[in-house]
């Protein structure tokens, strides 16, 4: 039985968001510049498919019951996106510090790079937050682990009616992968958080060092930019 609220069922989260934005994230990567990937170029993005299939397999619809290693395959998942990406961002802000290279292929990489890292950054934040998407949507709140983010839905239950009505405490509103995606792209275009708090010390170490690369990315890509128009 799945809870929200601790008392009406709720079915799973759908899958579709998470789904689309890791086959993005593997796309942006296997379209890098040779010079930004290890290895043959569809090595990475072929087992980042295979592991994808095997996650979509096991739910391929709606987030449901999960066993211990579909859920460990979705982590590796997006730990392995995430590595091969920073992997990809090191060798690209070293072609543009310590080198001469440059030019709209290169800065054209920084942009996937930077758009690669929204995704998957939001992919850890949804994974991780109050015990994953199938623990939110199938544990009832009182059981659920501790929440790594507060989302305004989650204060805003003693405002105006139309606003409380969408609270978590009336509704039951439970975030998903859309919201963490969000959390996400703010972070990395604002540097910090917005109206989405990280509460526990995973959860701000994860925006911080998101937010420390996006600004170096965007650092070094202004200062070449604007040194290519001089």
């Amino acid at each position: 039985m799945e809870f929200t609220r601790g008392r009406h069922p709720r079915r799973g989260e759908t899958r579709l968001p998470a789904t689309v934005a890791t086959a993005v994230a593997i796309a942006l990567y296997a379209v890098l510049p040779e010079k930004l990937i290890p290895g043959p170029r569809l090595a990475v993005p072929v087992l980042e498919v295979l592991l994808l299939v095997a996650v979509v397999v096991a739910n391929p619809v709606r987030s449901g019951p999960r066993t211990r290693w579909s859920r460990r395959t979705s982590i590796a998942l997006t730990v392995l996106v995430l590595a091969t990406n920073l992997y990809a961002l090191t060798v690209l802000l070293h072609a543009l510090v310590a080198t001469k290279a440059g030019g709209p292929p290169l800065l054209l990489a920084a942009l996937q790079i930077w758009v690669t890292n929204v995704i998957v950054f939001g992919l850890l934040f949804w994974e991780l937050d109050r015990g994953g998407p199938v623990a939110r949507q199938q544990t009832r709140r009182d059981r659920l682990q501790a929440a790594d983010f507060r989302f305004t839905q989650d204060e805003d239950d003693d405002t105006v009616e139309e606003v409380r009505r969408g609270s978590s405490a009336v509704s039951g509103w439970i975030p998903g992968y859309v919201d963490h995606l969000y959390v996400s792209l703010t972070n990395s275009s604002a540097f910090s958080p917005t109206d989405t708090m990280p509460l526990t010390p995973r959860a701000k170490v994860l925006m911080g060092f998101e937010a420390t690369t996006a600004l170096i990315t965007s650092v070094v890509v202004i200062a070449k930019g604007v040194g290519s128009l001089q």
